[in-house]
């Protein structure tokens, strides 16, 4: 089976083939982080008009390296939910076209689905049910992964998402957009304890999450001492932030993971690229005798692999998509249209 997957819900336009499910024959992104990084975040006018110019030769050079053709494609897989919604459209309108001038299955599939099946791509022995943390600059998800296309969320944000997070403390730091990826370098020279930060608790659901005070405790932290005239090391204030957000996640899914009984830990999302959540998460699947997964760091961003796989999934599972198939900038992963697309078939 081979299935092409599209993408396009953020700043990344990219095109995949991946072949029975795991086995992935090409994976072209084009990122427009160089371009983005000139305005401290990404500008979804910007973004949209970037996949227009792009979508085409991505999807062109996924099928030339994976040396096939449109008439060998089993279907076309595409996020649809949740992103931006001019840059989600830009894929799905593309993706639709594609499909109908081709003959093809349209497929679509969530985003953050996508996001965890990119651990199948680099575990072959990985098989649901299991749990997995998905942390990201738009979501901090804890899901219970039933099969390969059901899911019931158990934990999330109440506001800021942890790479959001990130993002927000290392720009009050003056670094570059994307920050976490500086947070993450700079912490590596920093003292985890030289300050004490916020670790916020939420009512009514031990396993939710909340970012926006660490955040606020951050941005309030610098901008006290800059109008003392005092430095702060933000060698030691990464460290600090890495460490927080790392035990946070970390320690609400152990406890998820215990109270449901898995033992079988995955991560996925852009976050799990951070060396402070890999290593913390090892750490106590390996005190806790839990199996963990954690996609490559080719893998942990935005890329069509994983939108191609997850598409596989839902291919053999009879979800498909028509013509009417829209973008939605906020969709939950439990009422996703994927599943209400395989009860009419």
């Amino acid at each position: 089976m081979l299935i092409l997957g599209i993408e396009s819900s953020c700043d990344e336009t990219a095109a995949s083939v991946v072949k029975d499910h795991r086995e992935v024959l090409s994976n072209v992104i084009a990122s427009q982080v160089d371009e983005h990084k000139l305005y401290g975040g990404v500008v979804p006018e910007i973004a949209s008009r970037r996949h227009c110019e792009n979508i085409l030769w991505v999807v062109q050079k996924a099928l030339e390296d994976a040396h096939t053709t449109l008439d060998e494609l089993d279907g076309i897989a595409v996020t649809y939910a949740p992103g931006l919604i001019g840059a989600l459209l830009v894929g799905v309108n593309f993706a639709k076209g594609l499909a109908l001038a081709s003959k093809k299955s349209l497929v679509p599939v969530h985003h953050i689905a996508g996001h965890i099946a990119a651990n199948y791509i680099a575990h072959p022995d990985l098989k649901p049910p299991y749990l997995c943390l998905v942390v990201s600059g738009g979501h901090s998800h804890i899901v219970e992964v039933l099969s390969y296309t059901e899911f019931h969320v158990i934990g999330r944000t109440r506001d800021d998402a942890a790479g959001e997070c990130f993002d927000k403390c290392a720009r009050a730091m003056g670094f570059p957009y994307p920050g976490g990826v500086h947070i993450d370098k700079a912490s590596k020279s920093g003292d985890p304890k030289a300050f004490t930060l916020p670790r916020p608790k939420i009512a009514g659901n031990e396993y939710d999450f909340s970012f926006s005070g660490l955040k606020t405790a951050v941005i309030n932290m610098l901008h006290n001492a800059k109008q003392k005239g005092e430095e702060i090391n933000c060698n030691d204030l990464s460290a600090c932030v890495q460490n927080t957000i790392a035990s946070i996640v970390t320690e609400h899914t152990m406890s998820a993971a215990e109270r449901l009984g898995y033992n079988k830990i995955a991560v996925a999302g852009g976050v799990s690229a951070n060396s402070g959540v890999r290593e913390t998460m090892s750490k106590m699947c390996d005190k806790k005798g839990y199996s963990l997964y954690m996609p490559p760091l080719s893998l942990c961003g935005d890329n069509a692999a994983m939108i191609a796989c997850a598409g596989s999934y839902n291919f053999d599972a009879g979800i498909r998509a028509d013509s009417s198939l829209n973008a939605y900038a906020t969709m939950s992963l439990e009422e996703n249209i994927s599943l209400e697309a395989r009860r009419t078939i």
